[in-house]
């Protein structure tokens, strides 16, 4: 009876190492398939942390919306100004 517990106890492991393997060949499968193959990399330009290279350029990705921050002005804001 105590292999019969032993087994029980082991079943639920060797199953989420199982699917810890499948998803990991999954997502390999995934990359390997995207048909990149220039990774890019980032580049600091005066300040800026900038994307260079890559699959996906600018002008693919969608605009950020500008949001008013009246509380916390950043550099070149002028909230004095009427």
């Amino acid at each position: 009876m105590a292999h019969v517990g032993r087994a029980a106890a082991v079943i639920p492991l060797v199953g989420a190492v199982a699917t810890a393997v499948a998803l990991t060949g999954a997502a390999f499968f995934t990359v390997a398939q995207t048909g990149c193959h220039e990774a890019g990399h980032f580049e600091q330009h005066g300040g800026v942390l900038q994307f260079v290279g890559g699959c996906v350029s600018g002008q693919e990705l969608p605009a950020v919306p500008k949001v008013e921050n009246t509380q916390y002005p950043q550099q070149g804001d002028n909230l004095l100004k009427p």
